[in-house]
């Protein structure tokens, strides 16, 4: 089974986390943490801060390693390393997403998380929020 190796933003402003909601794709609809592929040669950090802007059209400051999911999807593996950041300015475009929210501990299981997602989600319960 291929492994496909991602990095997730876990961006933390006031007490709650950005979800976003796919545009594309074979999840589209489903909630996630924003993130992409590691490409060759970049490091999780360079990629998570390349894939936000890529999709966000925002710039982020990656704080610190929050989990690591590995997560066996039907065609592929998943192995997602989820870092704690924050936003270097208020500017938020959703490019690739159809949605965004900011969840707290009470709202932070209302959106239909994808699979891979909800031990993160599972994990900010335990640690940050």
């Amino acid at each position: 089974m291929k492994t496909i190796h991602v990095v997730a933003a876990i961006i933390e402003k006031d007490g709650r986390v950005l979800a976003t909601q796919r545009g594309y794709g074979d999840f589209k609809g489903g909630w996630e943490f924003p993130g992409g592929k590691v490409e060759p040669g970049e490091t999780e950090e360079q990629a998570l801060v390349r894939e936000i802007h890529e999709e966000l059209d925002a710039r982020i400051v990656v704080d610190r390693h929050l989990c690591t999911v590995d997560y066996d999807y039907e065609t592929f593996h998943l192995h997602m390393s989820c870092y704690l950041c924050s936003l270097a300015e208020e500017h938020i475009d959703l490019i690739e997403h159809t949605q965004a929210r900011w969840l707290d501990a009470a709202t932070i299981d209302s959106v239909d998380w994808l699979p891979a997602d909800i031990s993160v989600v599972e994990a900010l319960k335990d640690q940050v929020l």
